[in-house]
């Protein structure tokens, strides 16, 4: 029986939290673009986090669980791939594209986990919050970061493509872990498979497009420690741990406010400029998450009452 919980206060206040660290990696990708390439840093910081979650798991002695490497070398090349796809896609097209299209991630999974399992499938009023807090991410993304000449071409639509490969590499994962034995494995052991595979497969893929270069200033070597300890160590683990015991769709959706706090941030770190389409975007994100996460607690008030 799926003992899966809907969306309470401490889940809420752990996904503002984990999706505003999730935010500043971005920052942190534009911060150190010059001194270390995306693609090596993620390398890195998967090879340091795999060494923490590895030390975790041995002082709590804590085993593999059985029968889960195959759906663990799965999900870790899935998550591997997505950051080499996004990586790539960035080459071609605008952060503000990619971000937008890499966020299809828990709407691939939604749809994935609707399809899969019977206690994940949405009632009509949260696919209507899916479909809202989707339009407000293209609407805060795409019109109001649009160029001001409008002008588009075959490189940009190709990186538009890479990125939502991203994001549907990033729902895929998602069901995986949550349709295979990883469902019943900790947290720590679906995360070192993740990281492993990366670490591995990102470095070799850094070192075939030639993206080695590591300049190691204070700036680039305290992204890469808040990248390694803070992002894939700390948030992914509180990730997972999400994921057991709550509904995943309703995490999937609230992960939304990543992008929106990056803009923001981005705006005050970086002097980057944030446009009107954002902010309408915003109100749209909002209403699909208040549809989404809090239908437990709609779902009563559209009950009709009972005559006395």
């Amino acid at each position: 029986m799926d003992t899966r919980k809907a969306m309470d206060g401490r889940a809420v206040g752990t996904m503002v939290l984990l999706c505003l660290v999730w935010s500043l990696q971005q920052v942190g990708f534009k911060a150190t673009a010059q001194d270390i390439s995306p693609i090596l840093l993620i390398a890195l910081r998967s090879g340091i986090a795999a060494a923490l979650v590895g030390a975790l798991m041995l002082a709590r002695r804590e085993r593999l669980t059985p029968n889960t490497w195959r759906p663990g070398l799965v999900v870790g090349s899935l998550f591997a791939f997505e950051y080499l796809l996004l990586g790539a896609g960035l080459r071609h097209t605008s952060a503000a594209h990619a971000v937008v299209f890499l966020y299809t991630g828990p709407l691939f999974a939604a749809l994935g986990l609707h399809l899969k399992l019977p206690s994940e499938r949405l009632a009509p009023l949260q696919w209507l919050g899916v479909a809202l807090a989707f339009a407000g991410i293209a609407t805060a993304f795409i019109v109001g970061a649009q160029p001001s000449n409008g002008t588009a071409n075959a490189n940009a639509l190709f990186g538009d493509f890479l990125c939502l490969a991203a994001g549907a590499a990033w729902g895929a994962t998602t069901v995986v872990i949550r349709c295979s034995t990883l469902s019943r494995a900790s947290a720590t052991q679906t995360l070192l498979y993740q990281l492993v595979c990366a670490f591995a497969l990102l470095l070799v893929a850094a070192a075939v497009l030639g993206q080695l270069t590591f300049h190691p200033t204070r700036l680039a070597v305290g992204n890469l420690v808040f990248q390694a300890v803070i992002v894939s160590f700390a948030s992914f683990l509180a990730w997972f741990h999400l994921l057991r015991h709550y509904v995943a769709s309703s995490l999937g959706i609230f992960s939304f406010m990543t992008p929106m706090f990056g803009v923001l941030l981005g705006a005050w770190l970086l002097d980057e400029q944030i446009k009107p389409g954002f902010l309408l975007g915003a109100g749209f994100v909002l209403a699909g998450i208040l549809l989404v996460s809090g239908y437990s607690r709609i779902k009563p008030a559209l009950r009709p009452a009972k005559a006395a």
